[in-house]
């Protein structure tokens, strides 16, 4: 029977204290019942090789290592630090043999600011030259170096000053430290602190206290191992698998497109892929396989011990706390209480096949960067002609197995890599025949025309993002980069610049024609028809035809392409149009585009659409009855708006009138003459009233027409559909 322990938060077990102890021995001694525990461990195995590597996209690889244990075993892994916190997240042990694993263990630490608690100094983990004369305050001191001569006392203070440098133009400041100190002769000294001072505490308990805090910090700084140990208990020689993930470099894709020196309409890619072994073990004949994908992933300090802030309770001092019960909660639901038990997260593993690893002789790539070196597979003599013709010999037929699981798509070597560690190497991944078509791109966001391949991925795996060469008529022809192509997918690769491909553009925009309009709820909108032309002029100054892809940008929405007109590819930004120019000679290419274009007028009674509404009737006749009565209302509106304005000043003048015979009247008071202008002034006063009242009808008056108005444009809701000029 198999079983399996899955490990995703471990903490360092207590295991064998008891048994090492007296009691634990006499104990031990009287264990005579049939259950009694196992014996404990005995020997370790250390170095369980590495059999199965898989690495991810993301920066993450799953290790597996397998190896035999006989019995009672204990087996012993060694990682960094780094590594450990995957690990303990995602360890899974198996024991193929029917035993089980009683425990797993490693070395933990307790965190420098734990360890500094313990210490009197009070001092952090990265202190300053003044956090440390503080924390030296009151203890006996001895100072040499300082003017005088040598100085006992107790250290009383540090203290900081910004002093003006001598002699400066400027004002150039400094910054001073002193130390205050209470001699034995109970004189106060203040001496500057120097690269000449020397302070040496006294007390043999403080400087064993300076040297524990200094070996914190050392220790704390150094990287040594973290040593994880399982526990196997069981029965005979058996098979144990470990396996977990761990942060590894990213593996890169790297590609070569070579074209035979006959043309055929297809083009060998060959892929490659760098991968680094810097997780300190060798991989030696392992099974290594490489994912394009990046599965969910993420790092918590599992092998860090953690401190919790705990509340500090003041102790009572003026009243003692009474004995107090509480109510108890209401009792949860059986089927529910059971339910919130089995709520735990749960990691859902991907369904990784297997691959099948043949019995062949290892392989072992060339080394890039490290210590030891290493032929790329096979090497064949070179056939002529010269030059690189076709890809690499790298390759023999089932060298590389694929396989597409999810979104993910891994490539499999069937055959054993062994690489070293703190090494990397180059590992064949893919070789296929694919159509490529060579073209010349030219796109307005990059002006300059680009030689390229127009690649099909007709083959059943997704091609990993990465940089490719090319290669032509037995040459390096230039490299690019290519996004990760799936299968069915065309992609243009552009790998060099085509200076002998010029291109000009000229364009045109025919007038816009009114094609359809509606009214609702006030708002009015009309929809033009737009027709624009573009005319692209490619010279092939070369001495070689040129089949120039010219991508032309779709920018306007809900336009399309002439009926008579069909781009090559469509793309969501472009229209890829084909346009082959012979040689020495130049072509043209004439785009069509017709679509719609809309404005929106808001109509109400504050401004005047008197001149808008006759457009409509001029463009839509058959709108005239419709709008009729809404022309009328406005220009009844605009009759009393000019009628009120001609009212306000009748009003005004009035107003005038009057104000000028008070006047008069108030400075003739007592005047024979003043009669006069009191029967003025009753007049003018008359007139003002008439004139104010004339206003406020007149208002009351355009209000109404605007309210009538507001409801006649809001009850319109027409269509109306505008034929095109034949």
């Amino acid at each position: 029977m198999r079983r399996i322990l899955t490990v995703f938060c471990l903490a360092a077990f207590t295991v064998t204290l008891a048994a090492q102890s007296p009691a634990g021995s006499a104990a031990k001694s009287k264990q005579t019942e049939p259950n009694a525990q196992p014996a404990p461990p005995q020997g370790v195995v250390k170095n369980l090789p590495v059999r199965k590597v898989v690495l991810y996209k993301n920066g993450v690889g799953y290790f597996e290592h397998t190896g035999t244990v006989t019995g009672n075993q204990r087996v012993a892994i060694d990682f960094t630090s780094s590594q450990l916190n995957d690990v303990l997240q995602s360890l899974t042990v198996l024991d193929q043999g029917g035993g089980r694993i009683s425990g797993v263990n490693y070395n933990s630490t307790t965190p420098l600011s734990e360890q500094l608690k313990s210490l009197s100094l009070g001092m952090t983990e990265d202190p300053t030259s003044t956090e440390l004369f503080q924390a030296l305050r009151g203890q006996r001191v001895e100072v040499t170096g300082a003017p005088g001569g040598t100085l006992t006392g107790r250290l009383l203070s540090i203290e900081s000053r910004t002093e003006t440098l001598p002699g400066s133009d400027t004002d150039k400041t400094i910054e001073r430290f002193y130390l205050s100190l209470i001699t034995t002769s109970g004189a106060a000294r203040v001496i500057e602190l120097t690269p000449l001072l020397s302070v040496r505490p006294l007390d043999a308990n403080l400087q064993g206290q300076l040297d524990r805090y200094l070996e914190l910090l050392s220790t704390t700084h150094s990287t040594g191992l973290r040593h994880l140990t399982l526990d196997a208990l069981g029965q005979g020689q058996r098979e144990l698998r470990v396996s977990y993930i761990s942060e590894v470099p990213v593996w890169k894709s790297t590609y070569r497109i070579v074209f035979p020196l006959t043309p055929n309409g297809n083009a060998t890619m060959q892929g490659w892929a760098v991968v680094d072994n810097t997780v300190g073990a060798d991989w030696d004949n392992v099974q290594l396989s490489l994912v394009a994908g990046a599965p969910q992933s993420f790092i918590q300090p599992l092998s860090q011990p953690i401190y919790t802030k705990r509340v500090e309770i003041p102790i009572a001092t003026e009243a003692e706390l009474s004995p107090q019960t509480h109510e108890a909660a209401e009792e949860e639901d059986e089927s529910e209480k059971s339910n919130a038990q089995l709520r735990a997260p749960t990691r859902i593993p991907h369904d990784i096949k297997m691959i099948a690893q043949k019995e062949a002789p290892a392989v072992s790539f060339g080394v890039m960067g490290g210590s030891s070196g290493g032929a790329m597979g096979p090497v064949y003599a070179p056939a002529p002609p010269s030059g690189v013709n076709r890809a690499s010999d790298a390759f023999q037929e089932g060298d590389v197995s694929t396989n597409a699981f999810d979104d993910f798509f891994e490539y499999a070597l069937t055959q054993p890599v062994t690489i070293h560690k703190n090494e990397s190497a180059m590992v064949p991944i893919l070789q296929q025949d694919l159509p490529a078509e060579h073209v010349t791109l030219w796109s307005r966001k990059e002006p300059t025309p680009l030689r390229a391949v127009w690649l099909e991925n007709r083959s059943k795996l997704t091609l990993d993002s990465g940089s490719f060469s090319i290669f032509e008529s037995g040459e390096f022809a230039g490299e690019g980069l290519l996004d990760p192509i799936h299968p069915g997918e065309k992609r243009l690769l552009s790998y060099a610049a085509d200076k002998a491909v010029k291109v000009k553009i000229e364009e045109a925009n025919k007038p816009s024609a009114l094609r359809h309009m509606e009214i609702h709820r006030g708002v009015l909108i009309e929809t033009f028809m737009n027709v624009s032309s573009c005319e692209y002029s490619v010279a092939n100054s070369g001495d070689e035809d040129r089949t120039v892809l010219i991508e032309h940008p779709r920018i306007k929405t809900d336009w399309s392409l002439d009926s008579d007109l069909k781009a090559d590819e469509t793309s969501a930004d472009f229209y890829r149009f084909r346009l082959p120019v012979a040689a020495h000679s130049t072509a043209k290419l004439e785009v069509r585009e017709h679509g719609p274009t809309s404005t929106r007028v808001d109509l109400n009674s504050r401004t005047n659409v008197s001149t808008l509404l006759l457009y409509l009737v001029k463009s839509v006749p058959s709108a005239l009855d419709q709008l009729k009565p809404v022309i009328d209302a406005q220009t009844a509106l605009a009759d009393l708006d000019r009628r009120v304005k001609e009212s306000k000043k009748a009003e005004d003048a009035a107003s005038a009138d009057e104000a000028r015979d008070r006047e008069n009247l108030t400075a003739l008071k007592g005047n024979d003459a003043a009669k006069r202008f009191v029967t003025e002034l009753n007049s003018a006063e008359d007139a003002l009233q008439e004139a104010r009242k004339q206003s406020a009808d007149l208002e009351q008056q355009k209000n109404a027409a605007v309210d009538k108005l507001n409801q006649l444009i809001a009850a319109l809701s027409f269509d109306w559909d505008v034929s095109p000029e034949k």
